[in-house]
Parts: structure tokens; sequence; C-alpha cells
């Protein structure tokens, strides 16, 4: 069904917090690559990259880009042929990035620890001609070799020994400086290839654009401007750049500003607040597990939070209780937003210079227009639950040789998000669930996030998470599923009874299920589906025996 066109508003009750500069962006149609190049003219001898306590400047990153993009060419590496980077967080990955957009190559985005299955999936469905792996991604890319076939596998971090490989330095060594990047056309030419779950299932790649997320880099930088001292920042880079809100919030964002982006290859807590007292970062894009593990560590206060001016947070809901915690430690405002992988993925966000209303997602980014619809896509006004619906210069092309998904998504040039929400007279944005998670019982609508917040204010809990079941009198139930703190002990009949102080009856979950640890995928992201698929599993084992 096609959405109804909107009305004619003459402003949005948000367009207030925005001065007539910012309701109107300049957003200049360039390539990403462009954006490397920008800042190394502005800031060429300031560090552009610390990992492992060795720095690159701006000058130095630039030179390595053009090289290894001007090998490539040499091997007639074609614009708009796909390569896949399955590094990670770890300089070669940022310099892929880039050499792959200075030849108009389509990044796709892997998880290097991705299986055989999940790896092959993606690359069939892009028809990758490259790949850049590390010593784990590469090992898995053998596996599927007598399924797939790259042109060629070109090795990051990767002993001499494996010959069936081009090795990253060599062909950096090798190469002479780019003469002139590809020509691009930043609104048609696909820039990245983001995958994400379908509604079947199946995997699916949303098209970002090079206008798509040089656009959502302005916006993000244009909510923090007044923040930014553009080449003085330090960008805390330890959330996942092959995930879509790192590449933008951390990545593009701070080479944008001429950052130093301090790269760390994976999430060990002590690990990073190491760094973080030795390298004091100011800017920080993490994800509610991080949040979570820091407030939770015992010596948090000796580690210099306070450096942190610029906090977000992305991926999932982040709990109230550990905002409120996180702040009193840090001294700073995690300005809490909204994205998807279809966006780039900001979409909303606690503005720096307005008000900040904990537990919403806040306002619109310059340029954005959102609405929220019922079932009937009729547009509903303030306090009502319906689904979010964007519009912007941000949102994805579509999804990569997926028309189908692709016209269910984007409808009259509207992203339907399948997510739940609200918006106050303010013009705030509040998510309440995702639709595919909304739970129905006896009638009654029940948001999960709600009862995760409750769960998460008491003192002996780490992490929740709410999920609905089959129920054959009440259509479904709520079962919680939680993560103690160390040493604690919990009671089932006193959380139940704690939860029925403080919800209606019928939210409080009929089921609790006391575990060690919550499925998540590689950025962080609580996998709420495989709870369901592990319960579903289990009562088809009960009812199999019940039938023997």
């Amino acid at each position: 069904m096609e959405v109804k066109p909107l009305q004619k508003i003459q402003q949005q009750p948000w367009q207030k917090y925005y001065s007539d500069a910012e309701l109107n962006l300049e957003l200049p149609e360039v390539s990403l690559y462009s954006l490397l190049h920008e800042s190394a003219v502005k800031y060429g001898d300031r560090p552009a990259i610390t990992f492992n306590d060795k720095v690159l400047t701006y000058g130095e990153l630039k030179k390595r880009v053009d090289c290894l993009a001007s090998s490539w060419k040499s091997l007639n590496f074609q614009k708009g042929e796909r390569i896949g980077l399955a590094v990670g967080n770890h300089p070669d990955y940022i310099t892929a990035y880039y050499a792959a957009h200075a030849l108009g190559l389509i990044v796709v985005q892997i998880n290097p620890a991705y299986t055989p299955r999940e790896l092959l999936q993606i690359l069939d469905d892009a028809r990758a001609s490259y790949i850049v792996v590390n010593s784990r991604s590469l090992q898995t890319i053998q596996e599927i070799s007598d399924f797939y076939t790259c042109k060629y596998i070109i090795g990051s971090q990767i002993d001499e020994e494996e010959m069936s490989i081009l090795h990253m330095e060599k062909l950096i060594a090798s190469g002479e400086p780019l003469e002139a990047p590809e020509p691009i056309e930043a609104k048609e030419d696909v820039a990245v290839i983001q995958y994400t779950g379908g509604t079947t299932g199946k995997t699916k790649g949303a098209m970002l654009t090079h206008f798509n997320l040089m656009t959502n880099v302005i916006q993000c930088f244009s909510m923090y401007k007044e923040k930014i001292i553009l080449g003085e920042e330090t960008v805390l880079a330890v959330t996942p750049l092959y995930h879509v809100y790192a590449m933008t919030g951390a990545m593009n964002l701070g080479l944008y500003i001429g950052a130093n982006l301090l790269v760390i290859e994976k999430f060990d807590t002590d690990e990073v607040l190491e760094k973080v007292k030795e390298y004091r970062p100011t800017m920080f894009s993490g994800v509610p597990k991080m949040y979570i593990t820091f407030v939770n560590h015992p010596k948090i206060r000796e580690y210099g939070l306070d450096s942190l001016k610029i906090c977000s947070s992305g991926s999932a809901p982040l709990p109230i209780e550990v905002i409120k915690k996180f702040e009193d430690i840090a001294g700073t405002k995690i300005f809490e937003g909204f994205g998807m992988s279809e966006t780039s993925p900001t979409t909303h966000r606690n503005p720096v210079h307005g008000e900040r209303k904990v537990g919403s997602i806040g306002i619109p980014v310059p340029g954005t227009d959102c609405r929220i619809v019922d079932s009937d896509h009729n547009e509903l006004g303030p306090n009502y639950v319906g689904e979010l619906l964007i519009k912007g210069p941000q949102v994805m092309k579509g999804y990569w040789n997926n028309e189908s998904e692709t016209k269910q998504a984007l409808q009259s040039g509207w992203m339907h998000t399948g997510d739940l929400a609200t918006m106050d007279e303010d013009g705030y944005f509040y998510i309440v669930g995702r639709k595919k998670e909304m739970i129905i019982f006896g009638g009654f609508n029940v948001y999960p996030p709600e009862i995760e917040s409750i769960l998460y204010e008491h003192e002996d809990i780490k992490e929740a998470a709410v999920v609905g079941l089959p129920h054959d009198t009440h259509g479904e139930i709520v079962k919680a599923y939680i993560v103690p703190k160390e040493g604690r002990l919990i009671d089932v009949d006193d959380l139940q009874n704690y939860c029925y102080a403080k919800l209606t009856p019928y939210k409080v979950p009929k089921v609790f299920e006391i575990r060690d640890s919550l499925p998540r995928n590689g950025v962080g992201k609580l996998l709420k589906r495989l709870l369901v698929k592990e319960e579903m599993e289990r009562r088809e084992e009960e009812n199999e025996r019940s039938d023997n």
C-alpha cells in the first residue's frame, strides 16, 4: 500500500531548535574519498590514527591510501565492482576503505568473525570481486573456496608464506601515488553495501551512496559543532568500524573534523579504560553493552572518563539507569539518538544546544522529516504510538539486488522503519519497541523496553531482555531473561513482586530465566531472536518427549 501524501506543514515542532542555516544545510555532492583529501590538506601533520601506540598522520594516511588505490588500479580494479572488507578495527581497514572509494569501488562491510555460511551468503549476494582479510577471515574464505572465488584476496597482517593472496603492505610499498581519483556521481554511485536482517530472515544489503554517507557526516557535525574544536578532538574508536554506526559516527565524522582516531581492535574493558586514561579521548560512539560494562567496573572512577565531552549510544535502546550512572561517573551527557543501516545511520539525536530528554531519541537531525502512522498509514498526532517513517537525504538508495524488499521499505520516498514510536508536543521522539517485538498479552500491547527499563533499575541486575512467547490462552506471555551482577543472587519470586510494584499486572513477566550472559552480535547488539529460537526449540523437544 502506498503512503498517503503528507499535507503541507508550515513548521514541524522540532524545527524551532534549529537555525535557518541548520535547516538549510549545504550538502556537497562529493565522494567519500574527498573527505580524506580535504582533511589531509588541512591537517596533514596532525595525528589521524593512533593504534597500538603508533601514530599515523593525515599526510601519511593519505599517501598510503593513494598508493594502495594506485596498485589496485594497475591490477584493473574497476569502478562499481564490490570489495569486501573483513578486517575489523585496524588502520588497514581505514586505508582500504578510502582506497576503494578513490577508485569508485563499492565497499561491502563484513564482520571478520562471520562463519563460512554467513560469509558465503554475503559474498554470493554482493557478487564481490575482491576481499580484504585478516588471519581470521582468511581462514573462513579458504573454507568456502570451493563455492566462491574472488578475483583477488588482499591480506592485512598476514604472514608472508601465504601465497594465495596479495599482501597489503607490499601493494602500498609498490604503488605510486594516485594521479586522480575516479569521477563519482555522488547521488547515484553506491559507496557502501551494509547488510542487515530481512523480513524473511535472509540478509539484505542497504545501498548507501556517497551522498547519503557524506550527508550524514555533515548532519551529525551540525548537531555537535558547538562542542567540537576542529583538528583537536580524539575519537575513541572501539565500536566495530564494519558497522554503519561506527563507520559514520567515529571514522567518517572523525576524519571530517580532523580528529585523532584512537583505534582499538576489540572491546576489552580494562584495555579500553587504560587507553582512555592515557590518551584522554573527547568523543565516543558506544553501544549499550559498552556503557553497561563501564558502569559496572569496580574501579571505573580511576580512569578519567571525564575527558569525554561528546558521547552517543547506538544499535539498541540504552537503559535510563545506565545513562544516569555513566553520567554521574563521567560528568558528561550521553546524547541518545536513533539510526538504521538504511539511513547511513543517524536520523535522530538529542540536541547539544537544546533540551536533552533522557529516554528519548531526541529530534530529527537537520534535513530529516519524520511521521508516525497507524496500520492504515494515517498520520498520528503527539503522544500516539505508531510506526516511525523517515525521509531525508541520508536514506538509502534501496536494497542491493532486492526489489521486493526495497518496495516494502521505501514507499513514496518514506523509509518504513518497523519501529513503534511516539512524539511529544515538543517534537521529541521515543522508541517504544519493534513492531515484530511488541507483545500482545490478552489484547493488551506490551512494549519490552518499558519492562527492561524497570528491570535495569534493580540493584542486582546487570542485563535484562524481555521477549514475547506464544501462549494458548493469552496469545503471548512476557518472559524476562536476567543476568545478575557479579556475586549477586536473585530470587525470582522477589523479582516478580518488584515488577508488580512498578508495572500494571499485564506487563509483569510471567516467566523469568536467570542466565550468565545474553546473546549478542559483534557490535554488542542484543539478539532477542536467538532467545526466542532457543525457547521454541526447547518447547519442541519437550513436546516430542511427552508424545513418546
